[in-house]
């Protein structure tokens, strides 16, 4: 573990997630080289947080998650980390508030058809939870901006992958080689596959939202961007909460 990283408030860790993916034009406002540099400084204000309430997907289930566990601050850091990582928060979320919240909040019936909303809808007595990855796999359309189908390979892109620091080369270019488990097909299943070696971007104009990184070092990433550091125990969850949405993804 790099021992000199401090861990960000919870609108800082709220924006590393979602800063690539709103560079990429799929999410929120365009803001990306704003909220870029509110990470990279490292301090939130109100500026940022209403930055982040432009995404229409991740603001209202991080609404969900601080509602049902009546914590006042959406931003806490715990209710940021049960989206993107996974933690306890997420078990307190009950099948009738997460049936309300997919119909109020992300209006699916008004997106998707009737054939694809009963199946959708069909994994919440399942026990489908307020996580990215249950999103990312159960909800064949994305829907930010492009409201088009999924694939293998950009669902795994889309979710938050953990990955293990392989080598650090300065001929790399911003990037660094990380080892991590990939999804894969297998028959109709998806899951994850065996460990591979990828490049994966780390900084962006020689600024990083993780400095002096050590092989073996264990990091976040989303959409190919190196996002955080990752503790045993957030690499824990993450894998717990993937594989759990992962089979009901293949139910």
């Amino acid at each position: 573990m790099n021992l000199n990283y401090k861990k960000p408030d919870g609108i800082i860790l709220a924006a590393r997630y979602a800063f690539m993916p709103n560079k990429l034009r799929y999410c929120g406002g365009d803001k990306n080289s704003d909220i870029f540099n509110y990470v990279v400084g490292g301090k939130s204000d109100k500026g940022l947080e209403e930055l982040l309430e432009e995404f229409a997907t991740m603001y209202p289930y991080l609404r969900l998650i601080a509602d049902t566990n009546k914590i006042i601050d959406l931003f806490d850091c715990s209710v940021v980390e049960a989206y993107w990582l996974g933690n306890d928060l997420l078990k307190n979320v009950d099948m009738k508030n997460f049936y309300r919240y997919m119909i109020d909040e992300q209006q699916l019936k008004k997106k998707f058809k009737p054939k694809l909303m009963e199946k959708v809808f069909g994994k919440i007595p399942l026990g489908a939870k307020p996580h990215h990855s249950w999103h990312v796999f159960n909800i064949p359309k994305r829907t930010g901006h492009y409201p088009v189908e999924h694939s293998l390979e950009t669902m795994d892109k889309c979710r938050i992958a953990w990955a293990r620091v392989k080598e650090i080369k300065s001929d790399l270019l911003g990037k660094i080689l990380v080892e991590y488990r990939p999804l894969v097909a297998v028959g109709n299943r998806v899951d994850l596959g065996e460990e591979i070696s990828k490049d994966v971007w780390v900084e962006m104009n020689d600024k990083a939202f993780v400095g002096g990184l050590n092989v073996g070092d264990m990091v976040s990433i989303h959409w190919d961007w190196v996002c955080d550091l990752l503790t045993t125990e957030q690499v824990k969850n993450l894998d717990k909460w993937t594989r759990y949405n992962l089979n009901l993804a293949n139910v």
